[in-house]
């Protein structure tokens, strides 16, 4: 199974987990990293250029890359969401090559698939994935999106934001 497979985004939604028998967990452990503070003053964001699946374990990749480097270059003065949630159920009719291999498959008979992954699906210019930080943290907060970006399968765009209100924002974005 490669990845590059599920990129595109064809059909409908696989998502009714109650019918869905065997659906993998999703592996991104945390949605958010880092400390939630009132000093943040700027927004840091990742946003995809195309619509396309994100994989599950594209999306944790990404999040490991940004957790690290920020939490290296700053310490817990920042704050990182990951925005997508990957609930779209990926099936795969798999296929046996090889010595005596004809038994074991039937082609495209009954090839409707067994669940082998989730993703999330990704609009152009949706975000993927937010830093709050303070003017000193820009660029560390940029370098840490750009890794992340590194990981996922669409070309992408960071965004930088000054927040108005910091304390109000960020509180209202968080809860």
């Amino acid at each position: 199974m490669k990845a590059r497979n599920y990129r595109r985004v064809k059909g409908i939604p696989y998502v009714r987990t109650e019918y869905i028998h065997g659906a993998p967990q999703p592996k991104i452990a945390k949605f958010t990293m880092g400390q939630l503070s009132e000093s943040h003053t700027h927004r840091v964001s990742l946003l995809a250029r195309k619509r396309v699946q994100i994989r599950h374990n594209a999306l944790e990749a990404a999040r490991i890359a940004a957790n690290r480097y920020l939490q290296r270059k700053l310490g817990k003065n920042f704050f990182l969401r990951i925005l997508l949630l990957p609930h779209v159920v990926l099936r795969e009719n798999k296929m046996i090559f090889g010595a005596h291999a004809d038994r074991l498959q039937d082609g495209m008979r009954k090839a409707f698939g067994k669940p082998v992954g989730r993703a999330a699906r990704v609009e152009p210019d949706q975000p993927v994935a937010e830093v709050y930080v303070e003017k000193a943290g820009i660029e560390v907060a940029k370098e840490a999106l750009r890794r992340a970006g590194a990981k996922l399968p669409t070309p992408y765009r960071i965004v930088i934001e000054e927040l108005e209100k910091p304390s109000l924002e960020v509180k209202a974005v968080a809860g």
